[in-house]
């Protein structure tokens, strides 16, 4: 499995020859390295709606005839953009697809797309974090959050490969909150992400990696187009 991180909260994994999509914010995206166009999609996740995570989740859909999941409104409302196969889920409940498991968990956020064509804001339902498993390892994407107690909860159970923390402040966790988030997670591994982007959630990922460490876990910083390989 590879995991590719393409700036942002933009990540792609390459699973036995499917390609999946978390956030697929490109276009646009300051930190991308890469062109829509010569990306492929068979899956497609979405933590919520702000566009900067909706990103370019229409064309890519459209034009692989990719499965968006999504957040049940936002699901809805991608349908009634012409995208053909969505699967709308709620928080807590996971569900088997035929490439893997998927749960959504409680993000603290909030979640509306402004429609580029009408700019008006459209409200997109519950945000929320993904759990995704593919054969025998699970990744979590923390998606657009605060911390919360509730945290605790998510890697009981279940073995978590890698984390995926937004460390960015103003609109999520900032780096201290997401050093206890990590503690309480558990995870094999994390990834700083959600930071650097724009100027408010201006951030030294590579400290955030060191506080990691010395508190005992294991973290990487990916620079946009690097990967690793679980």
């Amino acid at each position: 499995m590879k995991i590719t991180f393409h700036g942002h909260a933009a990540v792609e994994i390459v699973h036995q020859g499917l390609h999946f999509w978390i956030d697929p914010f490109l276009t646009g995206n300051p930190a991308s390295t890469v062109q829509v166009e010569d990306q492929k999609a068979d899956v497609i996740l979405l933590t919520h709606g702000h566009n900067d995570h909706v990103g370019d989740t229409i064309a890519l859909a459209q034009k692989y005839d990719a499965l968006v999941i999504a957040p049940y409104e936002l699901a809805i409302y991608l349908e009634g953009k012409d995208v053909a196969r969505t699967h709308g889920m709620g928080i807590g409940g996971p569900y088997d697809f035929p490439f893997g498991r998927v749960m959504y968990t409680n993000a603290i956020h909030g979640s509306s797309f402004v429609d580029p064509e009408t700019n008006q804001m459209v409200y997109t339902g519950q945000p929320g974090g993904i759990l995704l498993t593919l054969g025998d390892r699970t990744i979590y994407h923390a998606g657009d959050t605060s911390l919360f107690s509730d945290m605790k909860l998510i890697g009981i159970g279940q073995k978590i490969d890698l984390a995926l923390l937004p460390i960015g402040g103003n609109f999520t966790m900032g780096p201290q909150e997401a050093l206890l988030a990590a503690e309480w997670i558990g995870a094999d591994q994390y990834v700083p992400i959600h930071y650097n982007t724009f100027p408010p959630i201006k951030q030294d990922g590579e400290k955030f990696v060191r506080d990691l460490q010395e508190k005992g876990l294991t973290g990487v910083v990916l620079e946009p187009y690097e990967s690793i390989h679980l």
